[in-house]
Parts: C-alpha cells; structure tokens; sequence
C-alpha cells in the first residue's frame, strides 16, 4: 500500500495533498475518540473485575454469559469462549453464542463516532446471541462437537512469550511516549472537529500536519508490531484467561491496529474519487440490495481489519445501517483466528449458522425500515 501511494505522488504530485488530508482525517476523526472509548472499557472492565471462567462455570446460564463476553467490544471476551470450548468446558451453543455476539476492534470505533448506534448493535448481537445459542443447543444438544479437534489442533510452544528483537525494545518505548504526547493536541483538535470548529489558515494547516504526522505515526509502529501481535494472539489459547487489564503498550497497539485499518479506507476512497472522478457512492447505490449480503460475506473473513472497514463505510455514509447489522452479527474478530487453528470444524459451522440471523436481521431492516 505504501509503495502504491508512493507511485501515485510521483506520477501526481497534486495527489500528495489528498493522501495527506486523508491521512489527517482519519487521524483526528478517529484515533482520538477510538483511544477514549478503549480507555473507558478497559477502565470499566478492570473497575469491575470481570471474572469469564466463574462466569461460564454455570451451565444453566453458559450461553447468555458467552454472548456477554462475545458481546464486550474487542475481541478477548469472544477468546475466552473459544479456549473454554476447545478444552470441552462449553457447549457449541456458548460458542455460536459468543461468535454472533462480538463485533470485535470495529465495535471500538463504531462506539467512538456513533455510541448510540454502537450500543444498539452490542444489545442487538447480545441478544440475537443468546436466541440462536439456545436454539443451537435445543437443535444439537449441549453435548454437540464438544471439544471436537481439541487435543490434535493444540499449538505447542516450549515458551509462553515470544522473542523480541533487542533494537525493538529500545526503540518502542520511545515511539511509546512520542505516541502519547501528539495523542494530547489531537485529541484536542479531534474535540474541536466534533463541534464543528472549522479552521482556517494557520490552524487549519497546524491540524493537517499534526494529523498527517500522527496517522503515519500508528502506521510506522503498527508495522513495527504487527507481525508479534499475530503470533501472541494464537498463542492466546495457553492462557487460562485472555487479560483484561490492557498495559499500556496493548492500550496503543489497539488504537493503532483500528487507525490503520480506518486509514486504508479513507485512502481507497479519497484516492479513488481523486484519480477517477468517480463517486463510490453511486456504485453502492446501483447494487443497493446485495450490500448487505456483501458485508455479511465480508464478515466471514478472520479478523477485524476488513469488518473495521465495513464500520468505516457505514460511517461515511456509502452503505447502509442494514449492511453494518449484517456484518456484526456474521463476523467473529479476531476469535475465529484461534477457533481455526483449535477447532476448525467446530469454527467453520458456528461461522456458517452466524450468516442465518445476519440475513434475517440485516434484510428484514432492509425491506421494512431502510
């Protein structure tokens, strides 16, 4: 992507403004209130001292407290579902339950730009969770693929951390403070914007380069860390519980990994509309009707990423809310990462019942509201 952007700005120099503006946009609409709201979660997570084991120890109760945790933005709640699963403590309704449930990272930003509609979704996955959880266990029973591939799907890993490269270490944490101290005037501005401050001449140009210099900020160490995150997250399933007391360095990877994913979005469609002169707007609306359907089979992909840029369409107004219901009920996050790896069949067919509610949800708001 960096290597493409570089081609465009030397074939156009003019393109470098829209890349910029991009850049900053994406920056002050989003990362400071993305840091906030992953600030007050985690805060009220550790405020509240969320057990997930005492919690899914009840088997009266197993499958509303799996779409509980699956329900939690981000996906650890989700994580510790799957693990508990594949170690035959949960029945495949709990894990259905907690795979329609999350919406995962994109939950984060959804709540940041838009908390009531983010808050509806999470109520809407929890409950919709619960509903096809039991449904599943009334159909198959509790006992149905019970820690099925559980003992031949097992990663082995002689250590429980992972090697760090030495220049990395001393480099992070100054990248760390750096990170903090722009994060202090962008969110500033970030508040500014919300109120529709609109600046001009030097300020306007001040919050351009603050934001252009912070987005390639998040992507520079995103990059630097990306490649370990994956690799701790499939190891995640060693741990009896995913941590939900985030140190500071996950605090700022998280902000940064929804940053980027936002970024590349805004890029795709500035860049797009720059060099075409084409709306994307106008093509989403020609084949209204199948965007849901296309966002409930972006849902299946593993990740947040491609789910943070469905978030991201929906807030800038090229697709609609029934699109957005579609993908959060159908994606599973980061979850189904570990959930392949330790349980593929299981995974696939939990993934596989999760695109019944999305098309129920997502088409009845199509046809009866939208």
């Amino acid at each position: 992507m960096i290597g493409i952007l570089c081609v465009i700005i030397i074939y156009d120099n003019a393109a470098f403004s829209v890349i910029l503006q991009s850049i900053s946009d994406a920056y002050l609409q989003v990362s400071a209130f993305v840091f906030a709201a992953l600030y007050i979660f985690y805060a009220l997570e550790k405020l509240f001292n969320i057990n997930a084991l005492k919690l899914l120890a009840n088997k009266q109760w197993e499958v509303p407290f799996a779409a509980f945790l699956g329900a939690i933005p981000g996906c650890g709640g989700a994580i510790v579902v799957v693990t508990q699963y594949v170690k035959g403590r949960q029945s495949f309704g709990a894990l259905t339950a907690a795979l329609i449930a999350t919406m995962g990272d994109a939950a984060f930003l959804l709540i940041a730009r838009e908390p009531l509609t983010g808050m509806m979704i999470i109520i809407i996955g929890f409950v919709v969770g619960c509903v096809f959880g039991m449904l599943v266990n009334a159909l198959h029973g509790v006992d149905f693929m019970r820690g099925e591939e559980a003992q031949q799907s097992v990663i082995s890993s002689d250590d429980d951390t992972l090697p760090v490269s030495p220049a990395l270490l001393k480099i992070v944490p100054w990248l760390d403070r750096i990170w903090l101290l722009w994060m202090i005037p962008g969110v500033i501005f970030a508040i500014l914007l919300a109120i529709q401050f609109a600046p001009d001449g030097a300020m306007a140009y001040i919050m351009l380069i603050l934001g252009g210099l912070g987005g390639v900020l998040c992507w520079v160490m995103y990059i630097l860390m990306g490649q370990q995150e994956e690799m701790q997250m499939m190891l995640q399933h060693q741990q009896e519980t995913v941590p939900y007391q985030m140190t500071l360095r996950n605090f700022i990877d998280d902000t940064n990994f929804v940053t980027v994913w936002v970024l590349l979005a805004f890029l795709l469609f500035d860049v797009t509309i720059y060099l075409t002169n084409f709306d994307l707007r106008i093509l989403f609306d020609t084949i209204a009707i199948f965007v849901p359907l296309m966002a409930i089979l972006v849902g299946f992909i593993p990740g947040c990423g491609p789910q943070i840029l469905v978030t991201t369409l929906y807030l800038n107004g090229f697709i609609p809310l029934s699109a957005l219901f579609g993908n959060a009920i159908s994606n599973d996050g980061d979850a189904l990462f570990p959930a392949l790896a330790l349980a593929k069949k299981p995974a696939v067919i939990a993934t596989l019942y999760s695109a019944v509610p999305a098309l129920i949800l997502a088409y009845g708001y199509y046809f009866l509201v939208e």
